[in-house]
């Protein structure tokens, strides 16, 4: 959270350096040099503390490998891999292609050993811990870093390293030969790939937040970056090789395109250094400046001579701009000076020879865009020089087996279990057909038959309407609590934002504190998702009422007692002849064998999915005697031996299942011949069927209903965690204005803030509860980094003593 201070006024621009608005002002960081003539952008490397990979890995080696040789080469290897992040993170590196090859080696050795060893916290726990390359510190506190045992995050911050070293180098370059063009090309790309890769992996890798500098929207900024300056070098090459103007334009006006997109990107940053921003417009404008100068001269050769003085006026405008504003950055007298040349030239010729019209900038066709460049895919090994110091590690088999065992393992389950399945479906799709068993329930014509009062006693059991009556009843009322969590946590963001914008609709550019709309735009986010699954669930419990409303009545007839039942369905059966004749019987008995087979798939399919053995100890053991792993020999047996039997009892389950499929049908036909239909008949079958349907939907009622209030009391917890969060970051923002009235100039921009804020502040900090005073005192508490990455709360210390006041205001402004 940034504590609001006392500025001067610092009017934001757009690309044309116009003034569009308020913009929040950028952290001081420094960039690498940059050239003044070029004004080409190159990224700072990422500091980080000593790591020790020997001791760890050489542990897990000696207890997973067997003690000779190969265990002390693995060791020797580890030993090795410490002296390779020494050099590669931990020293100062040369802007030379030397250690950006280091780089890449320790970075690929970084991927290599990923699937060999278990990093993570409760195996090989190792702590990299990285600085914010962007950030200078404060006087107190440090610059900011994190640490985490995570391979993932020290190969993102490897990457990042590569990328940063990539464009100092591509800076060295020198542009005034063919070599360094292309050499500059090649890096600015590779850059803007390592930064890209990081941006679409980082998230994954870490599993938290990361510091600014790897944060997805930052190095989706500098591989734009990177993408522009590289596209710039094909213009600068295409420019020295003398390719035709239309190609020149088409070029500058994409890498304009580029420079135009990474402005936008960071215009609103606060970690990337404050040089960026201008050098970004300049390149904009220059870009523009120079496909209108080159589409200028396609234009005179085309004989376009009002055409070619609008596109140079164009161009004066754009690089006058960037003299007038960007100068500090950007040296543009050279191209200044051609373009008015080229000006005063064809304005002499058009006053005195051509007469043609000059035409408006918004008439004129669009330049073209053409784009030699894109990101350099990170595809290990990025070395040439790269060996695998673990190659021939042994725990890398075992892996590689079970890897193969487990997906054989998978292949044989699904088949076998898929073959059950469609068993099940084919079945159930043969009896439909046949009208089965609905057609034999009832062959009497007066009682019940036994499975509507099976499905009676099934509803009754489950509670009955009284049960369906209570779930929907507590149904609006969870939702409606869920809906209160979650407009109070809004409200509370809602005051503070709402005093936040009066104060600086009122102070205007005093009030430098970060935006409350931009601190919480990720809570509004989350509440406006929880918001949407709210209403859903609202809409899906109107769905369920409604099918509850159907089929009440029916459901209410399964809970009377079967006397009551019995007397509401009609009498009547076209069936009725057929009471106690053989092929009824015959019927219901294979019904029931089918009924059979199918509990035992059932039973089949849970015993196969509980079938549990871990390979790796018999892996192990084959390497330990062998000196090497025939995975598929040993998968195969194990496999044959755990599901050997299973196998064989789903195949004769399958094949008993055909022959009574077989046997239905047959008998069904003589059934259906002996049947005769009538009116009385068809009302009763008409209403055992709507019993049946109540059943199953009071079945699926309850399950659903059941259902919605699990999510709904989950849903609880999840909103009152994000009440907590709305409460922590409100009252991490007032207590760094509490704290803020300690500096003397808080004292004068307090005393002019109407005493109606400070009311609203007081009733905004009572909603926030406290944590207890032990919380602060804790190795976890707000004073560590941890804490304060996780509440946002971040200070802005320029050349002040604000820092002493965040340590001293927590203890006294609390209680």
């Amino acid at each position: 959270v940034l504590v609001p201070r006392l500025a001067p006024p610092h009017p934001p621009t757009n690309l044309l350096g116009q003034t569009v608005g308020q913009r929040r002002p950028l952290a001081a960081a420094t960039l690498e040099p940059v050239t003044m003539a070029t004004g080409f952008v190159s990224v700072p490397l990422k500091k980080s503390s000593e790591v020790d990979f020997a001791k760890p890995l050489s542990k897990f080696i000696a207890s997973t490998n067997p003690s000779g040789e190969a265990q002390s080469e693995y060791t020797r290897a580890a030993e090795e891999l410490s002296k390779l992040r020494k050099s590669a993170v931990g020293r100062p590196l040369d802007k030379h292609d030397s250690s950006l090859e280091i780089l890449l080696r320790y970075y690929d050795q970084l991927c290599a050993i990923e699937p060999k060893f278990p990093f993570s916290e409760n195996q090989i726990c190792i702590t990299f811990t990285w600085k914010d390359a962007f950030d200078k510190g404060s006087l107190f506190g440090g610059s900011v870093k994190l640490a985490l045992c995570s391979l993932g995050y020290e190969k993102s911050c490897v990457l990042f390293n590569a990328g940063a070293l990539a464009s100092q180098i591509a800076a060295e370059q020198n542009l005034e030969n063919d070599e360094g063009l292309k050499a500059a090309a090649k890096y600015y790309q590779f850059s803007s790939g390592a930064f890209q890769q990081i941006k679409d992996t980082v998230l994954s890798a870490l599993n938290r937040e990361p510091t600014m500098d790897i944060s997805p929207d930052t190095v989706g900024t500098l591989s734009l970056i990177m993408l522009a300056q590289a596209q710039e070098v094909f213009f600068l090459k295409a420019t020295a090789d003398k390719m035709k103007d239309a190609i020149i334009a088409k070029l500058a006006n994409q890498a304009a395109d580029y420079y135009g997109d990474a402005y936008k990107q960071c215009q609103y940053k606060e970690n990337l250094p404050k040089e960026v921003l201008p050098i970004l417009a300049a390149k904009h404008c220059i870009m523009q400046a120079n496909a209108a100068y080159h589409q200028s001269v396609l234009t005179k050769q085309q004989k376009k001579f009002g055409e070619e003085i609008a596109r140079l006026q164009h161009a004066t405008e754009l690089i006058k701009t960037v003299a007038s504003r960007y100068d500090e950055y950007i040296n543009v007298k050279d191209l200044s000076d051609k373009i008015s040349r080229a000006l005063t030239a064809a304005k002499k010729d058009n006053d005195f020879i051509y007469h043609d019209r000059v035409p408006d900038l918004k008439d004129l066709t669009p330049i073209g865009k053409a784009t030699l460049v894109k990101p350099t895919p990170v595809n290990v090994p990025l070395s040439q020089k790269f060996t695998d110091l673990f190659e021939k590690m042994v725990p890398l088999a075992v892996q590689q087996a079970l890897s193969m065992y487990n997906q054989r393992k998978a292949d044989l389950v699904n088949r076998v279990i898929g073959q059950m399945r469609e068993a099940n479906n084919l079945a159930n799709g043969v009896l439909a057909s046949l009208n089965l068993p609905a057609a034999l329930e009832d062959v009497s014509g007066h009682s019940i038959p036994q499975s509507i009062l099976e499905k009676s006693k099934a509803v009754i059991q489950q509670g009955g309407l009284e049960t369906v009556d209570q779930l929907i009843k507590d149904l609006p009322e969870l939702l409606q609590r869920n809906r209160e969590i979650l407009l109070e946590s809004m409200k509370i963001l809602d005051e503070e934002e709402s005093s936040d914008n009066d104060l600086r609709a009122k102070f205007q550019q005093r009030w430098q504190r970060t935006p409350s709309n931009e601190l919480y735009k990720s809570l509004r986010t989350e509440g406006g998702n929880f918001r949407n699954f709210l209403d859903k669930a609202g809409q899906a419990d109107n769905v369920v009422r409604e099918r509850y409303s159907t089929h009440r009545d029916a459901i209410a007839l399964l809970c009377h007692p079967e006397n009551e039942l019995n007397a509401a369905i009609p009498s009547g059966n076209p069936a009725n002849s057929l009471q106690g004749t053989e092929v009824i019987t015959i019927l219901k008995s294979l019904l029931a064998s089918l009924d059979e087979t199918k509990k035992e798939r059932e039973t089949l399919e849970n015993d196969i999915k509980l079938q549990q053995f871990d390979m790796s100890s018999a892996f192990l053991t084959a390497l330990a005697q062998d000196g090497a792993i025939n995975e598929e020999v040993i998968s195969v047996t194990e496999l044959d031996r755990i599901y050997g039997t299973y196998t064989q009892k789903v195949q004769k389950n399958l094949k008993s299942q055909e022959e009574l499929l077989s046997s239905i049908q047959m008998n069904h036909e003589e059934f259906s011949k002996s049947k005769q239909s009538n009116a009385e008949a068809d009302s009763r079958e008409e209403m055992l069927k709507k019993l049946a349907a109540a059943h199953d939907q009071y079945i699926e009622l309850v399950a659903n209903l059941k259902e919605g209030t699990k999510f709904y009391n989950e849903l609880t917890e999840i909103l009152l965690k994000l009440q907590n969060k709305c409460t922590d970051i409100v009252f991490a923002l007032l207590l760094a204005l509490f704290i803020g009235t300690k500096h003397p100039i808080w004292n004068k921009l307090l005393a002019v803030i109407p005493e109606e804020f400070k009311l609203r502040w007081s009733s905004i900090w009572r909603k926030c509860p406290r944590p207890p005073v032990q919380h602060f005192l804790s190795e976890k508490s707000y004073l560590s980094h941890h804490s304060f990455s996780e509440l946002n709360i971040f200070l802005v210390v320029n050349n002040s003593d604000s820092a002493i006041f965040l340590v001293y205001g927590i203890f006294i402004c609390l209680y």
